[in-house]
């Protein structure tokens, strides 16, 4: 048989579960996800007429930002048309947000001997 709890603290169990799952819940009363995903992000150096990493490997949903390090402008162009930078001069940056899975093969419009790849899993 169970023991019944006496004196004034029986009739602060529930109460006091309630204040701490507010309290947990935050401003807005809707408690966070202890496992919020991290930002997809990932960086690709244009340096020395490179791309380094010249392949790359990223999850689906991920974005991709290449920088040109270097004193001349350079693009950055998917092969297959999916995406295309303006001209990026010395430390402009260029992104894109990969959506499906597969490869994409890239250049520079302005030195076509510079390439690499992405391939999106």
């Amino acid at each position: 048989m169970k023991s019944k709890k006496k004196g004034w603290m029986a009739g602060l169990a529930v109460p006091m579960m309630l204040v701490a799952a507010l309290l947990s819940a935050g401003p807005t009363g809707v408690k966070a996800s202890a496992q919020q995903a991290p930002a997809k992000t990932a960086e690709i150096r244009i340096d020395n007429f490179n791309f380094t990493p010249g392949t790359f490997t990223v999850a689906v949903g991920t974005t991709v930002t290449w920088i040109n390090h270097d004193d001349i402008p350079h693009t950055v162009v998917s092969t297959d048309g999916v995406f295309k930078s303006k001209v990026l001069d010395t430390d402009e940056k260029f992104s894109y947000t990969f959506t499906k899975a597969g490869s994409y093969p890239y250049f520079c419009s302005i030195h076509p001997k510079m390439t690499g790849a992405i391939a999106v899993q």
